[in-house]
């Protein structure tokens, strides 16, 4: 999609502190939790970021120890905290995750109803944040959050397309985060529509167009402006459809144990994302995004199994 010599990603959303629990259970019966960080969109910019791309990351947190946590989280990964601006009303979100260690999809619990990051705003939005040649990437989780974030997601777009950057959309629908299916339908789509490269998960297609076919999926988002669509399969893999009609299956790679499948989609665009910039074309892209996707599965964390450049050039070859 771009020259390798594009190493400028931006990015937006909310990041939360993440516990943990440290043995398996209903969240109301652990005692011990170990403490992470949390958050779609910081989950890519650190893959980004570990991997040597200059990753900035716009948010809000609220001025309290969570959200110092946070900065200081995002910081040692080598991402600027000069966009993440403090919130002097509102408090930072957080989130308790259950044990699990069966593959199963564990118990989430949020705590962010009215958090600091629902307040960012398209004022919030600095222009020269997008340099050309920079690339864009948003999701349905922080389209989810607020009206005003949904705004600050339009102004980046806006900004971005003024300069000629590249945008990719991971939809990953939230349906418990929004009032209406409707509403999250269309705004899913718009964004989608907007953007250049889709990410869409095969169950999601069935909500958003109608269809859990990947080919379809991937000719509505074609057929509505996106240049290249990857469809996320599982463990099975990916489907990947150019505009110029380029497509395929890329088969997903073995896991001997599935912990924690939490974190993994974050981690397939962050591998299909990096591959575009690195000049890799879409079948290496989508083999890269389940590669890192694969990786992520078989830790309880998030974003911990995300590699640096020299891991990753050491498991490509």
């Amino acid at each position: 999609m771009q020259s390798s010599q594009t190493k400028s990603f931006v990015t937006l959303g909310e990041a939360m502190a993440l516990f943990v629990a440290k043995t398996p259970g209903k969240l109301s019966d652990v005692e011990e939790f170990s403490r992470s960080l949390a958050g779609a969109e910081v989950n890519v910019a650190i893959g980004m970021a570990r991997l040597g791309f200059e990753s900035t990351y716009l948010s809000k947190v609220g001025d309290d120890c969570f959200g110092e946590y946070v900065r200081n989280a995002i910081s040692k990964e080598g991402i600027s905290t000069d966009n993440i601006s403090l919130s002097p009303e509102q408090a930072t979100g957080f989130m308790l995750k259950s044990n699990v260690t069966d593959g199963s999809d564990p118990i989430t619990q949020y705590f962010r109803r009215n958090s600091a990051a629902s307040t960012l705003s398209a004022s919030d939005i600095k222009a020269d944040l997008f340099k050309p040649g920079a690339h864009l990437h948003i999701t349905g989780v922080a389209a989810a959050i607020s009206e005003t974030v949904r705004d600050a997601i339009k102004q980046a777009i806006s900004f971005a397309k003024e300069q000629g950057c590249s945008i990719s959309f991971d939809t990953n629908l939230r349906p418990a985060l929004w009032s209406d299916s409707q509403v999250m339908v269309d705004t899913i789509n718009e964004f989608a529509f907007n953007s250049d490269i889709i990410l869409p998960g095969i169950e999601e297609g069935l909500i958003l167009m109608g269809s859990e076919e990947p080919e379809e999926i991937a000719d509505f988002y074609l057929n509505n402006g996106a240049k290249a669509v990857v469809v996320k399969l599982g463990s099975k893999g990916a489907y990947y459809k150019t505009r110029s009609g380029d497509s395929g299956v890329v088969a997903g790679f073995p896991v001997a144990q599935v912990v924690d499948t939490v974190g993994a989609g974050d981690s397939f665009a962050a591998g299909v994302i990096s591959a575009l910039l690195d000049g890799k074309d879409m079948e290496q892209a989508a083999r890269r995004g389940n590669l890192l996707g694969s990786m992520t599965v078989q830790v309880s964390g998030d974003s911990e199994a995300l590699p640096t450049r020299a891991q990753l050039q050491l498991l490509e070859g």
